[in-house]
């Protein structure tokens, strides 16, 4: 396994409509292999395709640890938000947007469907911390950057070169 490099903004990938996974191989098991490291050696919750420059509709996600100190794994490939209700309110940061975090509202809950590892169907429906990161990555599988969930007033207040990619 290898800890990849994390883009960074303003990186073109981070802001680019992944492509779906058409296959399982050997390949795609590495690169996830190698995301799962990536995101636990920069002690993140969750980790994106695109995060790694690669354009490909695959997440990871651990919120288990931060919050239980146990593992609780979920890769997820082709994941899409099927339903959503409820708002709430949360600080968020992102790898791909180093030492930046803000307050974002998101669905309080989401029923999210793909496929594991082995393809097969996986439907999950969560609330709190699990359900704001896999908002938060597949975000990431569409081009939207935490930044881009600044309401108005938050996008005034912010400075440097974040905000250029709004512009």
């Amino acid at each position: 396994m290898s800890i990849l490099s994390i883009k960074t903004y303003p990186a073109r990938v981070l802001k680019e409509k992944a492509e779906a996974v058409k296959s399982i191989d050997g390949r795609l098991q590495q690169l996830i292999e190698n995301m799962i490291e990536t995101m636990y050696d920069a002690s993140g919750v969750g980790l994106a395709a695109p995060q790694v420059g690669v354009s490909k509709r695959l997440i990871v996600i651990d919120t288990a640890y931060r919050e239980q100190g146990k593992s609780g794994l979920v890769v997820i490939i082709n994941p899409e938000i099927v339903y959503q209700e409820g708002q709430a309110g949360g600080i968020e940061g992102c790898l791909s947007l180093p030492r930046f975090t803000v307050a974002v509202d998101r669905s309080a809950r989401v029923y999210v469907r793909g496929i594991d590892v082995d393809g097969n169907p996986v439907e999950i429906e969560s609330t709190g911390l699990f359900s704001r990161a896999l908002q938060h990555e597949i975000d990431h599988l569409n081009g939207v950057l935490l930044i881009d969930r600044l309401n108005p007033v938050q996008k005034q207040n912010l400075s440097g070169s974040f905000l250029k990619l709004n512009q």
